[in-house]
C-alpha cells in the first residue's frame, strides 16, 4: 500500500527504482520514480490491481510489500518476466498457513498459541481470537465467543503479553537478525482500534519495554532461524509475537519487507535494502551483530497516525520540512475515519519517553485536520 520507505532504501543503496503504490505521497526520495495505481493507472489498490499495473512498468527485478504475502497468484503475475526479490508463491502458501506454521514450530520445540476451527473442541476458559487467513496489520481480528467460523478465518488462542516482532534477513536456510521491536497495537492515541498495528519502538535489550529482554531475544532469534531453515525463506522477513515472561509466542510471519525495517535503519544508520538484495540475488547474508548494535543504538520509534474522524489535511508543506514526519499527503486530501494519514518518528533515551514523543507528534498531526465531507482516499 505504501512503498516510500522501501523505495528510498533501495535508491540510497544505488538501485534505479520505480515505486508503485496506492498513495504516491509527497515525500519520496528524489531519485525514485513514483506512481499511484489510483491516479496514474485508474486501478483499485488491491494486490491483483497493482500486479496488473506493474506489468506495464519496465524492470529487471521486482520486490513486493504488503498485502502481496496474502496473494501468491498476484506475486506470480508481478514476477512474470523479471527476477523476484522476495519469497516465491509456493513459500507464501506454506508460511502463511497458520496450521502449518504451528506444526513446524511445535515440532521444533517452541511454544505456540493453540489453534482451533472447531467450537466443540475449544476450552471455554480460554480467550480466543478469530483472525482472517488473509490477515494484515491486525485488521479484522475479533474476539471469538464460539460462533461458527467462516472458511476464510481461523481461531487462535489469545496470549496476554507485549506485542513485538523480530526482523531478519534469510537465505539458504540461514538468517541474520536485524531488529527487535515492541509493536504499538490498537492505540487510540494514534487513531487505532482493536488489534490494528500502529507503530514500533526499537530499544536496547535492557530497556523495560520487554521483560527479560536478553532471554526474549535469544528465543526470538532461534525462532527466526527455524523459520528460515524450515520454510527456506529469502530476503527480509518478520515474525510477530506476544512476549510473556521472556518467552515470545509466535503469532504470524510477515514474509516480506515490513514497516519496522525503517525503524531499524534509523537506529543503526544503515540501509537494509542491500541486505535484502544480496540475500535474494546471491544468497549473501550481512555481517551484522544485532545484540551488539542494540547496545549502542538510540531508542527509535515510529507511529502510523490514523484519522480519528473524517476530514482533510491543511497545507502540508511544513510537514515536508520536518524529518520526523513521513508519508506526507497532499494538501486538502480527504481521509475517512480509520485511514492512515502519515507516519511520525521519535528518538529518545528510553522507550517510554519515545512513546510520549510519538503521542505528542501525533497530536500535532491531528491539529492540522479539519472535519469535512468529501470523496475518500482508498483504504
Amino acid at each position: 500500500m505504501s512503498c516510500r520507505a522501501a523505495a528510498e532504501s533501495a535508491a540510497r543503496t544505488g538501485f534505479r527504482v520505480t515505486a508503485l503504490d496506492a498513495f504516491a505521497d509527497l515525500d519520496q526520495y528524489p531519485a525514485v520514480h513514483v506512481l499511484s495505481v489510483t491516479r496514474d493507472f485508474d486501478v483499485a489498490p488491491t494486490a491483483a490491481g497493482m500486479a496488473q499495473a506493474a506489468a506495464r512498468v519496465t524492470a529487471d527485478a521486482v520486490c513486493y510489500l504488503s498485502p502481496f504475502e496474502n496473494h501468491p497468484q498476484a506475486v506470480s503475475v508481478l514476477a512474470a518476466g523479471r527476477a523476484l526479490w522476495g519469497n516465491a508463491p509456493a513459500t507464501l502458501r506454506r508460511v502463511r498457513n497458520p496450521f502449518e506454521l504451528r506444526d513446524v514450530l511445535s515440532r521444533n520445540g517452541f511454544v505456540v498459541p493453540r489453534l482451533t476451527n472447531d467450537p466443540n473442541g475449544s476450552n471455554v476458559s480460554t480467550a480466543w481470537l478469530r483472525k482472517p487467513l488473509r490477515s494484515g496489520g491486525g485488521n479484522r481480528i475479533r474476539h471469538w465467543a464460539g460462533e461458527p467460523v467462516p472458511r476464510t478465518s481461523y481461531v487462535q488462542e489469545r496470549i496476554d503479553g507485549v506485542p513485538g516482532s523480530i526482523l531478519f534477513v534469510a537465505a539458504d536456510g540461514q538468517c541474520v537478525p536485524l531488529g527487535l521491536s515492541r509493536q504499538l497495537v490498537g492505540d487510540p492515541n494514534f487513531g487505532a482500534t482493536g488489534y490494528r498495528y500502529c507503530g514500533s519502538i526499537l530499544a536496547p535489550l535492557d530497556d523495560p519495554q520487554f521483560a527479560h529482554g536478553h532471554a526474549l531475544f535469544a528465543v526470538a532469534t532461534a525462532l527466526a532461524r527455524c523459520l528460515a531453515s524450515e520454510f527456506r525463506l529469502v530476503g527480509i522477513n518478520g515474525l510477530d509475537f506476544i512476549a510473556r515472561d521472556g518467552v515470545p509466542y509466535p503469532v504470524e510471519v510477515n514474509p516480506r519487507w515490513s514497516a519496522s525495517v525503517e525503524v531499524a535503519e534509523r537506529a543503526f544508520g544503515m540501509r537494509f535494502f542491500a541486505a535484502h538484495a544480496g540475500a535474494c540475488r546471491t544468497g549473501e547474508l550481512p555481517a551484522f551483530d544485532l545484540a551488539t548494535s542494540l547496545r549502542d543504538a538510540p531508542v527509535v520509534g515510529k507511529a502510523v497516525v490514523y484519522a480519528r474522524r473524517s476530514g482533510t489535511v491543511s497545507d502540508t508543506r511544513l510537514w515536508l520540512e520536518d524529518p520526523a514526519v513521513r508519508d506526507v499527503p497532499r494538501a486538502g486530501e480527504f481521509f475517512r475515519a480509520g485511514q492512515p494519514i502519515c507516519s511520525v518518528f521519535a528518538v529518545a533515551g528510553d522507550s517510554e519517553a519515545c512513546y510520549r514523543d510519538l503521542v505528542a507528534r501525533a497530536e500535532c498531526v491531528y491539529s492540522g485536520m479539519s472535519a469535512t465531507s468529501h470523496a475518500a482516499r482508498p483504504s
